[in-house]
């Protein structure tokens, strides 16, 4: 092998290891609610896009904004890698995975929608041993306010990262 492969291949595993080492001290910084113990990082993307909200009647009868589906585009070292979009459901180019809210912890601030743990299920392609979703660093898609017209939408921008785990 030449010498400058081997150092190339010496210095993607000190690279590989320190983002393992900042991945776990990441995650155990995380608030108990959305922790994954044990689990390992597949793959972690950067979202933005938009919260929808529909305005409907409650129990009540009174009119008031439900989230109705996220819309955002993917991204890891800048480049548009896939979609996020309702089910919840996350697609990439060699992939697709589902998830279902099974914990939340507050956000930065009230504008901020909250940070999720999911479980994951229906994972096919490079997302098949996906256990775990998790959203994290928040900001914006969170709506306030009433509503005035049934059946109108409300698009919240918004940015996020999510964190995809295998156990």
């Amino acid at each position: 092998m030449p010498r400058s492969l081997l150092q190339w291949l010496q210095f993607a595993a000190v690279i590989a290891a320190g983002s393992a080492v900042a991945a776990t001290a990441r995650a155990e910084d995380l608030p108990e609610a959305i922790r994954a113990p044990g689990e390992t990082m597949v793959l972690e993307v950067h979202a933005e896009g938009a919260q929808i909200y529909e305005c409907n009647a409650d129990a009540a009868g009174k009119l008031a904004w439900s989230f109705r589906e996220p819309i955002a585009s993917l991204f890891r070292e800048g480049a548009t890698v896939g979609r996020h979009y309702a089910g919840p459901r996350w697609e990439i180019s060699d992939g697709s995975v589902t998830g279902k809210v099974a914990g939340k912890a507050s956000a930065g601030g009230p504008a901020d929608i909250p940070w999720l743990r999911l479980t994951a299920s229906d994972g096919r392609g490079a997302f098949a041993d996906v256990a775990t979703i998790q959203r994290i660093d928040t900001h914006g898609g969170a709506l306030e306010g009433g509503c005035e017209s049934a059946g109108a939408f409300r698009s919240v921008p918004y940015s996020a990262d999510y964190v995809f785990l295998k156990k």
